[in-house]
């Protein structure tokens, strides 16, 4: 029986009226790759790791706690034992507030603090362990949605195909923000700077397999922004919305993802609580399906390496849900399950 391993990462406490979390922490699950029921193995108690990272050797995984700057934010670093459970390693405080996102480029973390505005960066050591942050990243300006882009938000690191470009998405200032490793060293490149259309609220980015193109999913329109590579610089050459013209409520957009085939691309939007689908054909995008979740809360979701299935988190309703992919991109539910307490990430191991 073919297996495939990943974790979920939880609320575990109130954040804000939006996010009451009565999660566990981080927890170790199995797909069957034939069947795509789940199975829980273990579960290691932190406190709200909202967002998870995997080595690319898969021996490590880092996570962030999700809390407020006066209640002492860490990134944390665990081995993955050969059971698949975690074992602590150690961990560093984090300097921002209600760190959202974590990822490894090579022998470094990064972080991105909603809240504050700034992107973290942590060495690590031969042993797998977080070393003090060397630098703080931090971001400034605003733009013209004045509830929620009065100050930076960073939202997500994007690593780029090549592991030398890095992408911080900042919702509060319609930029995704540019850096590059330089000698070692992660540099800020203004000229990259990538400007998105005032009031998306940029919040998550992916890359197709060669780098040329880009896809942002925007919060605050639900708009996916379409990225051209002209010339070392990324413009936006496109834009689609993900919601439905018979959608009326404020847009929510939470996560994208694209196929490993590279021929899918798939948008998360709460509220609606689905899952749109997009064929991309060339440089354009063609909408397939809004696939209804039946869940409250879709935050996250991830595709498993094998390219066969799609696994959402729910974090107000605790629906885990296992989709199978299609051959035409089309979702079709297979399992589901509440016993994971809001559930907010998906990392599969590599």
């Amino acid at each position: 029986m073919a297996l495939s391993t990943f974790y979920i990462g939880s609320y575990t406490q109130f954040l804000s009226p939006e996010i009451v979390g009565f999660g566990d922490g981080i927890s170790t699950v199995q797909l069957n790759e034939e069947t795509g029921d789940l199975s829980v193995l273990h579960t290691k108690r932190t406190i709200s790791p909202s967002y998870l990272a995997i080595s690319e050797d898969n021996k490590f995984l880092y996570c962030n706690t999700e809390v407020i700057e006066e209640d002492n934010p860490v990134a944390q670093a665990y081995k993955i034992n050969d059971d698949f459970s975690l074992e602590f390693l150690n961990e560093q405080p984090i300097r921002g507030g209600c760190p959202c996102h974590i990822e490894v480029l090579d022998n470094r973390i990064l972080v991105a603090c909603y809240i504050s505005g700034n992107m973290l960066e942590y060495p690590l050591d031969k042993s797998g362990k977080l070393m003090k942050c060397t630098k703080n990243h931090q971001h400034s300006g605003s733009s013209i949605n004045l509830e929620r882009q009065e100050a930076p938000h960073a939202h997500h690191v994007a690593v780029h195909p090549n592991m030398r470009d890095v992408y911080v998405c900042d919702l509060g200032i319609d930029t995704v923000k540019a850096y590059e490793v330089i000698e070692g060293k992660l540099t800020p490149i203004l000229k990259k700077d990538i400007a998105i259309v005032k009031g998306g609220g940029p919040r998550h980015l992916v890359f197709d397999q060669a780098g040329s193109l880009g896809y942002v999913i925007n919060e605050l329109t639900s708009v996916v922004s379409v990225l051209k590579n002209i010339d070392g610089v990324f413009k936006q050459i496109g834009a689609y919305e993900s919601l439905p013209e018979s959608y009326k409520d404020i847009p929510s957009a939470s996560a994208i993802r694209i196929h490993s085939n590279g021929e899918f691309l798939y948008v998360a939007n709460r509220k609606f609580d689905a899952i749109t689908i997009y064929k991309i054909d060339g440089e354009a995008l063609e909408l397939i399906d809004h696939k209804k979740t039946d869940g409250k809360e879709i935050r996250e979701f991830d595709i498993s390496p094998s390219g066969k299935w799609l696994v959402a988190c729910h974090q107000n309703s605790n629906d885990t849900v296992v989709f199978s992919i299609r051959n035409n991109g089309k979702l079709n539910e297979v399992y589901r399950t509440q016993e994971i307490k809001t559930p907010v990430c998906v990392a599969f191991l590599k």
